[in-house]
């Protein structure tokens, strides 16, 4: 199976997990879900998306400084405007095939900052490897600071309160389910490289090895303070984000943020699995909300807001940088012309 071929039944695999996720989602609501998800809509507070608009904006700003800390240890500078545009060009491409963004905001930077691409990708890892740490800190916060929940976890995404006997089967038939093609996939792994348990072993090894070591690689950098501070601003511009939502309906605007730590945490799984979180981001918020006694319409509509709103951010940006990142350099090229022949 060639490289192409591969990518496009992993991208139609995940798209329609998505496209499942939005039937499973919206399957089992009766119609008093519905006339709640309805009404829910009617009076909801759209204006502020304006901003939980900005805030994620902003950390998209912030990243891009971030990154450009991990850059600079490499010798090279980037300006701060083609880091942003890179960034969110990164994040457009990422709606469409997961994954394709790392690769394309690092070849557009290259192109405009003149960085080698390769040496770009090293960057985006350990980027990648700090947020997943990042990601375990939010997980072990939020279940400190609510330990109910872990019990409450495995109940919740395979039924719902308001489920009787059957649903619970079904539900957890279908935790099953993918449980049994996440593990087919793995023998199939297994079977087409000829990998044994010991080898399978020694790559979880490798990876948490490997998340340990890109950890520790902060300490080499020259602005590791300004690094961590940055980080923790990203997470918390994520969380206010949430908790900004929360005011947009009637509904939800008691909960507070110990709620909006379980979301983000959520959230973010929900952000891997799919393309563009299409389907999983909206499933996980409602099944999330459950937890807290949310009707499962109102549940939903609100995951549903929240991905609007990121989505977004990220169809907009994302477009003005395609436009802006050409026309910006063109003007510095000018600009650096002039000042030469002065």
């Amino acid at each position: 199976m060639n490289k192409r071929l591969r990518t496009i039944l992993q991208y139609c695999f995940f798209l329609g997990l998505g496209i499942f996720l939005v039937w499973w989602s919206i399957k089992d609501l009766s119609a008093d879900d519905k006339s709640h998800i309805k009404s829910a809509l009617k009076t909801a507070r759209y204006w502020l998306l304006i901003p939980v608009f900005g805030l994620l904006l902003l950390s998209h700003f912030i990243r891009a400084i971030r990154w450009r800390l991990l850059i600079e240890p490499l010798g090279y500078k980037p300006s701060i405007s083609n880091t942003f545009f890179a960034v969110l060009i990164g994040y457009l491409a990422n709606q469409a095939v997961p994954r394709l963004g790392e690769v394309l905001k690092c070849t557009v930077l290259a192109r405009y900052e003149k960085i080698p691409a390769d040496k770009l990708i090293g960057t985006i890892i350990l980027e990648r490897i700090i947020d997943a740490f990042t990601l375990l800190v939010v997980f072990a916060i939020t279940l400190l600071i609510q330990p109910h929940l872990y019990t409450q976890l495995i109940n919740t995404f395979f039924s719902s309160p308001e489920s009787g006997e059957n649903k619970k089967n079904t539900g957890l038939m279908f935790g099953l389910i993918i449980l049994g093609v996440l593990l087919i996939i793995l023998i199939i792994w297994m079977i087409k490289k000829k990998k044994s348990l010991t080898d399978l072993k020694l790559l979880f090894k490798k990876i948490i090895r490997s998340i340990i070591q890109g950890f520790s690689a902060i300490r080499y950098l020259k602005k590791r303070r300004q690094f961590v501070i940055l980080t923790i601003l990203i997470w918390t511009i994520y969380l206010m984000g949430g908790y900004f939502g929360f005011m947009a309906l009637q509904e939800t605007e008691h909960y507070g943020i110990k709620e909006a730590f379980t979301v983000l945490s959520a959230g973010s799984i929900g952000m891997i699995i799919t393309p563009g979180d299409i389907g999983a981001y909206a499933w996980l918020i409602q099944k999330t909300m459950l937890l807290y006694g949310l009707n499962e319409g109102i549940a939903l509509a609100f995951g549903w807001i929240l991905w609007l709103a990121q989505t977004a951010v990220i169809l907009i940006g994302g477009l003005f940088s395609f436009v802006a990142i050409p026309y910006y350099n063109k003007r510095k090229q000018l600009a650096e012309s002039r000042l030469n022949t002065e």
